[in-house]
């Protein structure tokens, strides 16, 4: 009969435990686990709009020198309508494990205040991880206007205020970016009568305009520029704090004497709610890694646009003040989106 010392019982025993308590904590902390070991299949970037827009530009730009960063695919996921809404909605509700992040436009601080009756996101509670790109509005006309400076057309359209019941502007939609930034500029002016025609995105928006139909529309300088390239289109302004490198002799509106006024078209990298801290530093990591590729930067700034870059705070600083600025020119001149 063989026989075991109390020693051998007490390091067996001791060590039945120990692989009993890491068992347990493996069962206990799945999350932890995985997120070492993040990502370990592909990550997608969710775009609330078709593919060839700014915002699947944006998105697709970055995928490849993300891979190469992250070690696995980066994919883009359309999920088009509502505005982006549908695309928001999505990331919001999915699992904060990195493998689903939004590619959102500044439409996410627009739409809560403009879509009255539909129930939405709260794009505060979005985990901001960095931008992707920023882009100036410029403010164009057609060149039957005879304004060929900010100041000139103002005094042009509150000409037209008295004489001819206002102007007529152009804007992508009821409670678009253009159509919110085209009433703050209304306001900064003071309040001549401007009449607003929506279209159904840009592109119509821009034939009539170039026709003459309407008179005026702000729009993201990578949408506009084709248009004042060919000489379809006369720009007065950017609404960017500095000139535009696509159009270094448009002014800014500080240069063209219009005080308290600087709007941005933005796009930025966004995760769900209460995304880990090492996922979005990760993820930050390889954005802004892709985003310093020479080849990327040279096509966003040939497309009037400017590279993004730099931290989740900046991002959220964005955010926060677009929001509110937008939440108040909402409420102040009624813009609803449906």
């Amino acid at each position: 009969m063989r026989h075991t010392s109390k020693a051998n019982t007490r390091a067996t025993r001791r060590t039945v435990l120990q692989h009993g308590l890491a068992a347990a904590a493996a069962i206990a902390s799945p999350l932890s686990f995985a997120q070492g070991a993040w990502p370990s299949k592909p990550v997608t970037l969710v775009v609330g709009y078709p593919p060839g827009g700014q915002t699947d530009f944006a998105g697709r730009m970055v995928t490849a020198g993300m891979q190469a960063v992250l070690g696995q695919g980066v994919v883009i996921d359309n999920k088009a309508g509502a505005g982006g809404n549908i695309g928001t909605d999505n990331v919001m509700k999915a699992a904060p494990d990195g493998y689903r992040l939004l590619v959102g436009n500044g439409n996410i601080t627009l739409n809560p205040h403009t879509y009255r009756n539909t129930a939405m996101a709260d794009p505060l509670k979005l985990t901001p991880i960095g931008l992707l790109l920023q882009s100036s509005l410029i403010l164009a006309v057609p060149n039957s206007v005879p304004a060929k400076n900010l100041k000139e057309f103002v005094e042009w359209a509150k000409a037209q205020d008295k004489e001819k019941n206002g102007i007529d502007y152009a804007s992508a939609g009821p409670g678009s970016l253009t159509h919110a930034t085209m009433e703050l500029f209304r306001e900064r002016i003071g309040k001549p009568r401007m009449n607003h025609v929506p279209y159904k995105g840009s592109g119509p928006a821009m034939t009539d305009l170039i026709a003459g139909r309407v008179v005026a529309m702000f729009d993201a300088a990578s949408v506009i520029a084709p248009f004042i390239k060919s000489g379809q289109l006369r720009p007065l302004m950017v609404t960017g704090a500095k000139r535009v490198p696509a159009f270094p002799d448009v002014p800014t509106a500080i240069e063209s004497g219009l005080k308290d006024f600087e709007v941005i078209s933005f796009i930025g990298l966004y995760g769900p709610p209460g995304l880990n801290a090492d996922i979005v530093k990760k993820t930050n990591g390889a954005m802004n890694t892709a985003l310093k590729d020479a080849g990327i930067q040279k096509g966003i700034v040939e497309r009037g646009d400017e590279p993004g870059g730099g931290t989740p705070e900046q991002l959220a600083q964005m955010t926060h003040h677009y929001f509110k600025l937008w939440g108040d020119i909402v409420k102040a001149n009624d813009i609803r989106a449906e």
